[in-house]
């Protein structure tokens, strides 16, 4: 008998609902592990302790706040769901990372300049570390996100 795909059954991805609780886990474990991996492999210090602290502490909060926001209480709204996946995946890509280039600029020149705190090299790691880590994370937790909600049907 021929293999037929079944177009009734819901695909895998479907089938997994959406945890916002594993997709911030994995949003702090992955570039944790990688980032503190190239760290300790290359002898770069200050990327080993970035790893765990600016750049995978980043990436959590940012799904956090993406899937928290996408999720809103299992009703999502209408136009993130309507709008095609990759655009909505653009758009928020946009947002979050421009929020947090901002962020990390304004964090790096603010401090040394307004607190007793020196400036430092970690500091200006922040400028980097903090849009990529949001880049990432934002793009995966809305593909994710995006994966397991039906679209509706007009």
């Amino acid at each position: 008998m021929p293999a037929t795909k079944d177009s009734t059954r819901p695909s895998r991805a479907a089938a997994r609902p959406f945890t916002l609780w594993r997709e911030v886990l994995t949003a702090y474990a992955a570039p944790a592990l990688t980032a503190g991996t190239a760290g300790v492999v290359t002898g770069q210090a200050d990327l080993t302790l970035a790893a765990c602290t600016s750049i995978a502490g980043t990436s959590a909060v940012v799904a956090l706040l993406v899937g928290t926001w996408l999720h809103r209480g299992g009703r999502p709204r209408r136009w993130t769901t309507t709008l095609p996946r990759l655009a909505l995946t653009a758009l928020l890509l946009i947002a979050v990372t421009g929020a947090a280039a901002g962020l990390g600029w304004f964090t790096a020149q603010w401090l040394p300049a307004h607190t007793p705190l020196p400036t430092a090299p970690w500091l200006q790691r922040l400028r980097i570390d903090l849009p990529v880590s949001a880049a990432l994370a934002t793009t995966i937790v809305t593909l994710r996100w995006r994966s397991t909600t039906a679209t509706p049907r007009t």
